[in-house]
């Protein structure tokens, strides 16, 4: 991967697919911010909120670059499709696209307990002034798909033990791609985030704790969740930064 300087932003990304990039991480003299909502609010309420809050920190909407959502259930992908149109939408009235052309990276997850009516705005990720930090990135949340984009599915419909090794063994593969692709390693990852409904965890030891080896000393958080598209079971995001924001709505 290659990735794509968004001078507006101050970070750099890698291109992914129409509804988000893959990942995207601070250009020097800037760091990402992490800002985590205490009650996730429908989502283009969030985005109203996003907009507040970046203007109140002095940048423009042009510095976001990652967004987190909670949506009721995994959709067919009709259904992601015209969930992205209008999401897409906005975010080139906020003129964020750059030549058509995503950067902001996300993730969507439909949580087990208490799943929402709506789509929810979670979180999100933005760029501020930042000298002598050390590298912050954020990555997009990536399932067990054997191709590019939304292609197939690793070991689709089985969740046995085998299976959930081997799928998420894939998405190590995606997310060790999208770190070289940022120019990060796994010493600048601070928060190892798993989003599946398969409670038996058995296969993370081997599969995330002995790739990630000494730097997994911080731990793996576990989201009791589905991934956003029918047939999968097992998806992923990494991220790095130095400020974790908890706000009220």
């Amino acid at each position: 991967m290659d990735a794509v300087e968004n001078a507006a932003g101050n970070y750099i990304f890698l291109p992914g697919i129409e509804p988000f990039s893959s990942g995207a991480a601070a250009m020097p003299g800037h760091e990402v911010v992490h800002g985590v909502l205490r009650t996730p609010v429908p989502w283009r309420q969030g985005f109203a909120l996003i907009d507040r809050h970046l203007n109140a920190a002095g940048r423009p909407r042009q510095a976001l670059c990652g967004i987190e959502l909670r949506c009721p259930a995994p959709m067919s992908l009709d259904g992601f499709a015209e969930f992205n149109a209008g999401y897409r939408e906005l975010l080139s009235d906020w003129e964020i696209l750059l030549d058509d052309i995503n950067p902001v990276a996300r993730t969507n997850v439909s949580p087990v307990v208490g799943p929402p009516d709506e789509t929810l705005l979670y979180g999100f990720s933005y760029t501020v002034p930042a000298e002598d930090t050390p590298r912050t990135f954020v990555g997009a949340g990536g399932g067990e798909t054997t191709g590019g984009g939304l292609g197939g599915i690793v070991r689709e419909g089985d969740t046995s033990a085998g299976a959930m090794a081997a799928k998420s063994a894939r998405v190590m593969e995606i997310m060790q791609a999208r770190l070289s692709g940022l120019g990060m390693d796994w010493g600048d990852v601070t928060a190892v985030n798993v989003y599946t409904a398969v409670t038996d965890a058995s296969y993370l030891a081997a599969q995330l704790v002995e790739k990630i080896g000494a730097h997994a000393v911080h731990g793996v958080h576990w989201y009791l969740s589905r991934p956003p598209i029918v047939g999968l079971d097992f998806e992923m995001d990494l991220r790095g930064y130095r400020q974790k924001l908890w706000l009220d709505t």
